[in-house]
C-alpha cells in the first residue's frame, strides 16, 4: 500500500504544498439524477469521500435522460467508461447505482459492506506511488517505478477534475421535488500520459483547473475503451 497525496493550494501562489495519507482505494460511483434507487448510494458516497485516503468520485451517466429529466452532470464519456469497465470484466453488467472498486469489482453502490470488503480485499493492488505539485501554471505528477519489473507492464495516466460538492434539485423524473447532494462529481476523463513500469514525471498546464474544485489522478492498466485494474492514485485539491 502506498501513498496518496492530498494538496490543499492556491492556484495563485506559485508553489504547492504536499501531505501524504495512506490510502485505502478507489471507489467510482455511476449514477443518475432520473434513478430513484441512487440517492441511498449518492449518500453513502458522501460519507465514503470523508473518509482518510479513499478516493470516492461521483459518474453521473446519462442514458436515463430519457425518463424526463436531463441530469445536469450526466455525460456520454461517464457511460463509455462504465461500458467499458463491463466490456473488460465480460460480464455486460451496466446498471445503476453502480460503484467499482479499485477499477476491478463492482457492486450496488449503497451496499456499503461489500464496498468496504472490496476495499480490503483489493488493498494491496495499489502498489504504485504518484507524487503530486502544482504551481500557478503547472501540473506536475511523478509516478514511481514498479516493484518488480515485468514483461509488458504498462499504464495510462488518468486526469479526473472533480466539483467537491454540489446540491441539485430535481424538477421531474423519479426523483422529481427532490433535492440530492452530490460528491466529487467528475467533469472529464484525460489520459495524459503513459507509464511502461520505470519512474518519470509528467506534466500538464492547469488550463480550465480553476473551474473545478480538485482533480482525481489514475494511474490505470487497459485501455480508455477498456479500463482495468487501478495501480496507482492521487488526489489534488484546489483551495481558492
Amino acid at each position: 500500500m502506498r501513498l496518496i497525496l492530498s494538496i490543499a493550494l492556491s492556484l495563485l501562489t506559485c508553489t504547492s504544498a504536499i501531505a501524504g495519507n495512506s490510502i485505502r482505494g478507489v471507489v467510482e460511483l455511476f449514477t443518475s439524477q432520473g434513478c430513484s434507487s441512487c440517492p441511498p448510494a449518492d449518500a453513502l458516497l458522501e460519507e465514503l469521500a470523508q473518509q482518510r485516503g479513499l478516493a470516492a468520485l461521483s459518474l453521473p451517466v446519462d442514458y436515463w435522460d430519457r425518463l424526463g429529466w436531463k441530469d445536469t452532470y450526466g455525460s456520454p464519456e461517464h457511460s463509455a467508461r462504465q461500458r467499458g469497465y463491463a466490456a473488460a470484466r465480460g460480464d455486460r453488467a451496466v446498471y445503476t447505482p453502480q460503484a467499482v472498486v479499485n477499477g476491478v469489482r463492482h457492486m450496488n453502490g449503497a451496499d456499503r459492506s461489500e464496498i468496504e470488503a472490496s476495499l480490503d480485499r483489493l488493498r494491496s493492488s495499489l502498489s504504485i506511488p504518484l507524487d503530486v505539485s502544482l504551481s500557478s501554471a503547472t501540473l506536475r505528477i511523478t509516478i514511481g517505478a514498479a516493484p518488480t519489473r515485468a514483461a509488458d507492464q504498462t499504464a495510462t495516466l488518468v486526469l479526473l477534475p472533480y466539483l467537491a460538492r454540489r446540491e441539485v434539485a430535481i424538477g421531474r423524473g423519479e426523483n422529481a421535488k427532490r433535492r440530492i447532494t452530490y460528491t466529487n462529481i467528475v467533469r472529464s476523463i484525460d489520459i495524459i500520459g503513459t507509464w511502461t513500469g520505470t519512474a518519470r514525471t509528467i506534466e500538464r498546464p492547469v488550463t480550465n483547473l480553476h473551474e473545478t474544485d480538485g482533480a482525481f489522478i489514475l494511474l490505470q492498466t487497459g485501455t480508455r475503451e477498456a479500463p482495468g485494474p487501478i495501480i496507482g492514485a492521487a488526489q489534488i485539491s484546489f483551495a481558492n
